[in-house]
C-alpha cells in the first residue's frame, strides 16, 4: 500500500523509523547520517532525531563517526519467528502440493501405537473415514504411521507397539510381527511408505518423513487418494516425487526455524552475557 493511500491512521514517524532501520545493509556495517539520509530520502535533521531515538532504546549505537545496528534488532524478527508453529510453516508447502495434485495431504505425529493428525489441507472427496486435526488411526495400517514407526529404534518401536490403540478403529491390515518387520525394513530402504486400503476400503496413500534441524524424523506427510480414482502407479509414479520434494522443503524451513537463536541469548537483551 502506498503511503498516500494509507489513510488518516497511518503513523508517518513510525514508518520513517523503520525506513532508517532498513537502510542498514550487508557490506556497510557503519552508516553515516548522510548515507542514511541519501538511502531513505529523508532530511538529515529527521534522520538525526530518529537515530537518537533508536540509540536511546538500544537498536543502534554510535561507532566510527557513524551508526551501527545492535543485536537488539534481532528481537524484531525473533518475535515473529518464536510465534510460528511448525505446522504454520508447513502449511504453505502443503497447499502447493494440493494445488499440483488436487488430492488431500496431511501431517501426523506418532502417539503410542497411533498416529495423530496435526495438519491437513483437504479437497472434497468421498472417503470412508472422516479426518480432521486430532484424528487418530492405528499407525501400522497407515502410510504415515509406517514411516514414523520405521524411524524408531528397536526399543522405541517395542514400547510404541505395546501401547493399546486409542483410535477406536479396527484396521483391515493387522500384521504379524514378522510381516510388520518386513514392511518397516522396506520403508527404511525406500524412504517412503505405501498403504493400499490397509486402513479401510477405498483409502490409498503414500507418505514420507519430515526431519527437524537435527535430522530426526519428527513428523510424516502424506497424499491420500480414493482407490477407485487413482492407481498405485499414479500415486507412486507421479505424486511421490512431488511429496518427497514437499517434505524436503518443509524440513529445510524447520531446520532454519530451529537454527534461529533465542533472544534470550543475545548480549543486548541479556545483561548476564554483556562484556
Amino acid at each position: 500500500m502506498a503511503r498516500e493511500e494509507a489513510g488518516p491512521d497511518f503513523i508517518e514517524a513510525l514508518a520513517r523509523g523503520l525506513d532508517v532501520l532498513r537502510s542498514f545493509h550487508p557490506g556497510r556495517m557503519v552508516s553515516t547520517l548522510s548515507e542514511i539520509a541519501a538511502d531513505t530520502g529523508l532530511a538529515r535533521p529527521t534522520v538525526r532525531r530518529i537515530l537518537l531515538t533508536l540509540e536511546a532504546i538500544g537498536y543502534v549505537r554510535l561507532r566510527d563517526r557513524g551508526y551501527a545496528l545492535t543485536p537488539r534488532v534481532l528481537e524484531l524478527g525473533m518475535t515473529y519467528i518464536n510465534s510460528l508453529d511448525r505446522w504454520d510453516v508447513a502449511r504453505p508447502h502443503m497447499e502447493r502440493l494440493v494445488a499440483r495434485t488436487n488430492e488431500s495431504t496431511s501431517m501426523a505425529q506418532l502417539d503410542g501405537s497411533d498416529i495423530t493428525y496435526v495438519a491437513r489441507v483437504a479437497v472434497p472427496k468421498i472417503v470412508t473415514l472422516s479426518v480432521r486435526i486430532g484424528t487418530r488411526f492405528p499407525a501400522v495400517a497407515t502410510s504415515m504411521g509406517k514411516v514414523l514407526l520405521a524411524a524408531l529404534t528397536p526399543e522405541q518401536l517395542d514400547n510404541a507397539l505395546a501401547e493399546e490403540s486409542r483410535s477406536g478403529i479396527t484396521a483391515r491390515w493387522r500384521p504379524s510381527p514378522s510381516e510388520l518387520d518386513r514392511a518397516l525394513r522396506e520403508v527404511r530402504a525406500k524412504g517412503w511408505a505405501l498403504a493400499d486400503q490397509d486402513l479401510a476400503p477405498g483409502i490409498r496413500s503414500i507418505a514420507t518423513g519430515v526431519r527437524d534441524g537435527d535430522g530426526r524424523i519428527v513428523a510424516a506427510v502424506n497424499i491420500t487418494v480414493h482407490a477407485a480414482e487413482t492407481s498405485v502407479e499414479t500415486l507412486t509414479g507421479e505424486y511421490l516425487p512431488l511429496l518427497l520434494h514437499t517434505a524436503a522443503e518443509i524440513g529445510h524451513d524447520w531446520a532454519l526455524l530451529d537454527s534461529v537463536p533465542s533472544a534470550t541469548y543475545l548480549p543486548e537483551t541479556n545483561p548476564a552475557l554483556r562484556t
